[in-house]
């Protein structure tokens, strides 16, 4: 029997790499997942695996019920709804703060990063995992310009649970511009505090009906089938979340 450092040091591991695998999609959303499986996979006990999943079903990203099993979580509308109000009044906050504070280097570099996520995101054949990253990175700059670092650290939390949404692939929305991180960027860099916070606002609501798009499969899934974990996607719709989407 592992001692309890011991323990405590798997655990954690078990934690990084299942966290991991489900923010890049390699446990998409709907996934039943198998203690069992895992700790063998690992070369650990059950109790390890087991503390590292109560550690993900408290920040929201597996879910478990009895004689069911234990699953990638799959979020109602009224949790994407609730997630979407916390990171408006977040990432404004962190725009008006950063549209004062932010220094001309920072300014600048904020700039090339949103041609960057912008050209990405055009890109049907890319991978959508660098996509992502950049675009967490693109909105992470905006909070360290803030020069608050409380804001910085609840935005980053915010992120988490929203990454494995974004790992299901999406086609473009209908009217949605291609150049919407670095329209975006352009007011905040013009240093006027209120039109800073006002068009980031704008965005996050941009982003909260795509999401909102791209998950009405899930939602409907949980409704059908609530109380199960039998049920799936088909594998066809796994399988494109790899694709890049805009």
């Amino acid at each position: 029997m592992n001692d309890p450092e011991e323990t405590v040091s798997l655990a954690a591991e078990a934690y990084v790499i299942l966290r991991e695998r489900i923010l890049r999609g390699e446990l998409p959303i709907g996934k039943v997942i198998s203690r069992r499986k895992l700790a063998t996979e690992f070369g650990m006990s059950l109790l390890p695996v087991s503390e590292a999943f109560l550690r993900l079903e408290f920040e929201g990203l597996l879910e478990s019920r009895p004689r069911a099993g234990t699953r990638v979580r799959i979020p109602t509308e009224e949790d994407v709804r609730g997630h979407y109000v916390v990171r408006e009044a977040l990432e404004a906050e962190a725009a008006r703060l950063f549209a004062t504070a932010a220094t001309a280097r920072e300014r600048v570099e904020l700039q090339r990063l949103a041609a960057r996520v912008d050209a990405l995101s055009t890109q049907t054949d890319g991978n959508r995992f660098v996509y992502l990253g950049l675009h967490e990175k693109l909105h992470r700059r905006i909070a360290d310009g803030s020069r608050c670092q409380p804001l910085c650290d609840a935005i980053e939390k915010n992120h988490v649970l929203a990454s494995t949404w974004l790992c299901v692939a999406r086609q473009a929305a209908p009217g949605q511009s291609p150049r919407r991180h670095q329209d975006l960027i352009g007011v905040l860099v013009q240093g006027d505090p209120v039109a800073a916070a006002e068009a980031m606002r704008a965005h996050i609501n941009s982003a909260l009906q795509n999401t909102l798009h791209r998950l009405e499969p899930y939602f409907r899934l949980r409704e059908t089938n609530g109380k199960t974990y039998v049920r799936s996607l088909n594998s066809r719709s796994q399988k494109r979340q790899a694709r890049i989407g805009s």
